[in-house]
């Protein structure tokens, strides 16, 4: 785990974790968002990316070095500051927490651009349009349906611990939401599924007890 062993090698590995994400959410395709994640930050070999994601070692290598040309050609950086939310932000994104748990789908809608997007590395999920999200929720996500939101900060971008019911009555894990926003609204959202690696860096619980 990243919170063990070396301070500084800790320190490291948080900034790479903390770069993978800024680039993989804002400058990269689905592919190029999974492999960079799987390589770069879980540390896959590249034999057990081509078996996850269906393709070959030469294709996962060259999505690889593709990705690390978009970061470096976009200039990205860990150095700039995180702006405070303003009092619409932090509305917006109450509301979207009050939508997302009672599963209000018209409520959670308004709150995208019609052009939102949702993704969830590594596999290649990719949602675009209410319709598209609508479809998805009512089909194949409904597992979701009473959920809990944890809020956290992922690189400056607003996120949250997303807890799925049990049957105990309690929550389990099951993501790291990580929105972004522009024009006071939600733009996109990815869910980034490793929660036993990335809920510990984040202060997250590992459950939420009834």
């Amino acid at each position: 785990m990243v919170e063990s062993g070396d301070p500084a090698e800790v320190a490291e590995q948080r900034e790479t974790i903390r770069l993978a994400f800024v680039a993989a959410l804002q400058h990269l395709p689905p592919r190029q968002r999974a492999v960079l994640l799987l390589r770069e930050v879980l540390r896959w070999k590249a034999t057990e990316v081509a078996e996850l994601l269906d393709t070959s070692v030469a294709s996962v290598n060259s999505a690889l070095q593709r990705a690390r040309s978009a970061i470096a050609a976009s200039d990205v950086t860990d150095t700039a500051p995180l702006q405070p939310m303003d009092e619409e932000q932090q509305a917006l994104l109450s509301r979207y927490v009050d939508a997302f748990e009672r599963y209000d789908l018209d409520s959670l809608t308004s709150l995208l651009h019609e052009d939102a997007t949702w993704s969830m590395p590594p596999y290649e999920l990719w949602l675009q349009t209410h319709l598209d999200i609508r479809r998805f929720c009512l089909g194949t996500g409904m597992g979701c349906r009473g959920s809990r939101l944890v809020p956290t900060v992922a690189n400056g971008a607003p996120a949250f611990g997303h807890y799925k019911p049990a049957d105990d009555g309690g929550y389990d894990p099951w993501s790291l939401q990580v929105l972004e926003v522009s024009a006071g609204r939600i733009s996109g959202i990815s869910f980034f599924l490793d929660t036993a690696r990335f809920f510990p860096l984040f202060g997250l619980p590992a459950r939420l007890e009834p």
